[in-house]
C-alpha cells in the first residue's frame, strides 16, 4: 500500500488524523459537519487532498462509516473499521478507562506525546476527536505493521 494511513473518529464532530509510511503523526484536526449530508460531500474533498493515501482506519459504524467506506473503496483504499474498545484494550490498562472523563484525558495526554515524538504542529488546544484519531491512527500504523510497537516512553500497555 502506498501514501498514508488516515485515522477518523467517526461523527459530525469528526476527529481525523494523518500518518505516513514511517508511523509518524503527519497532522491531526478536527471537523464538524452539519449532518450526513454535509459529510458525504466534504469527504470526497477530505480524501482528495491525500491522493496517495493507502489506508482508512475508522472508528464507529453506522451510515457515516458507510459514507467513508464508499468513498474510499471507489479509491481502491483499504479500510479498517474498529471499535473504541479494541485501540482502547491495546493503549490503556483498565484503571486508566473507568469513567468518560479519565479516559479522556488519558488520551489527550498520550496523544500529546505521540504529536512530540512525530515532531507534528503543537496544538493551541486539542479535542477529543482530534486525541481519539490520533490514537486510533497509532493502533493503525501499528496493525499495519508501519511501527512494530508503540514509540519509547509513550506507557502504552504491552500485554
Amino acid at each position: 500500500m502506498a501514501g498514508g494511513l488516515l485515522a477518523v473518529d467517526l461523527g459530525l464532530h469528526t476527529g481525523l488524523a494523518l500518518y505516513n509510511e514511517q508511523g509518524r503523526l503527519v497532522s491531526y484536526r478536527s471537523q464538524h459537519f452539519g449532518n450526513a449530508d454535509s459529510l458525504k460531500r466534504r469527504v470526497r474533498t477530505l480524501l482528495d487532498e491525500h491522493p496517495d493515501l493507502g489506508w482508512l482506519v475508522l472508528e464507529g459504524g453506522g451510515q457515516l462509516a458507510r459514507i467513508w467506506e464508499y468513498e474510499a473503496r471507489r479509491r481502491r483504499i483499504a479500510v479498517r473499521r474498529i471499535s473504541a474498545e479494541t485501540w482502547r484494550k491495546q493503549m490503556f490498562y483498565p484503571r486508566e478507562q473507568r469513567g468518560g472523563q479519565l479516559a479522556k484525558r488519558n488520551a489527550d495526554q498520550l496523544a500529546r506525546k505521540v504529536i512530540d515524538w512525530s515532531d507534528a504542529a503543537k496544538p493551541t488546544s486539542l479535542r477529543h476527536d482530534a486525541a481519539e484519531a490520533i490514537l486510533v491512527g497509532l493502533w493503525g500504523v501499528m496493525k499495519v505493521g508501519w511501527l512494530k510497537e508503540p514509540p519509547p516512553k509513550m506507557n502504552v500497555r504491552k500485554d
